[in-house]
């Protein structure tokens, strides 16, 4: 599956070295970042970071969470761009439709009643993108541990909204994933594919959701945190919509890696 690796960028900045980098993967082109504390002399833990719908590897929340995982917790960050988006879009056009639907969306507020509201084709499309992303996270780990990054039994992953719904297929096949937060997902009523993957997770969990989201009815948000297979998860609700997570919450992420990867 992976078949080259290429690093195309480096610089450092506050005691974190940022370094591009690209795989190529199922024959296409993937590009990502790492970023690593400075002071590392070896493999430390790691937290893969997955970006939301219409964002990227470099949006302003991965961009944070990367920098301060690395910079106060010591671990190595990577994100990828997901397929489709980022240094991935090859239809700008489309991909400015579909931010500004996303916009819409949440405009119009919560208590549409399906998850996203998306059509026959673009779920289609959705449910390929979230297979090849899967195998191209699984790809990334295989790279962080040839290149001799990655702590041994010391992988987690973050991602909520479209983070979510590639990670945790990725997750759920993926025994070195030890920890994921995630959230701001759901299962639709009737939909089999992502409980079974739920059900199949091992990893412990921390499911981050918000009361209010435009995006995800509460009824499905609540029904993937009760599919997931795992012993070990705790749900954190907030008021609010789509985008508030509270960013006091970085605290209760950081908290949840350390006890579940420094070893």
């Amino acid at each position: 599956m992976l078949t080259a690796v290429q690093v195309i960028s480096e610089v450092s900045d506050a005691g974190v070295v940022e370094r591009g980098f690209t795989l190529v993967v199922d024959g296409e082109i993937v590009p990502g970042i790492i970023w690593s504390p400075e002071r590392a002399t070896g493999p430390t833990p790691v937290i893969l970071i997955g970006h939301g719908a219409t964002q990227n590897k470099r949006v302003g929340n991965v961009l944070s969470l990367a920098r301060r995982f690395a910079s106060e917790m010591g671990y190595t960050a990577v994100a990828i761009d997901a397929p489709g988006h980022g240094d991935r879009v090859t239809d700008i056009a489309a991909a400015d439709e579909a931010r500004r639907r996303l916009q819409r969306r949440i405009a119009a507020g919560p208590g549409q009643g399906t998850v996203l509201g998306m059509s026959a084709e673009d779920t289609r499309r959705w449910v390929d993108n979230l297979g090849r992303g899967a195998r191209e996270w699984k790809a990334t780990v295989d790279m962080l541990e040839a290149q001799g990054l990655a702590r041994e039994g010391g992988i987690g992953f973050w991602g909520v909204s479209m983070g979510t719904s590639i990670g945790l297929p990725f997750i759920a096949a993926d025994p070195r994933v030890r920890a994921a937060v995630l959230g701001l997902a759901g299962i639709p009523a009737g939909e089999s594919a992502l409980e079974r993957a739920a059900r199949a997770v091992t990893a412990a969990v921390l499911f981050v959701f918000q009361w209010d989201d435009e995006l995800i009815p509460r009824e499905a948000g609540l029904r993937l945190f009760d599919a997931l297979g795992c012993s070990d998860k705790a749900m954190h609700i907030h008021p609010g919509g789509h985008l508030g997570i509270p960013l006091y919450e970085r605290r209760a992420y950081i908290g949840f890696f350390q006890r579940h990867l420094d070893t």
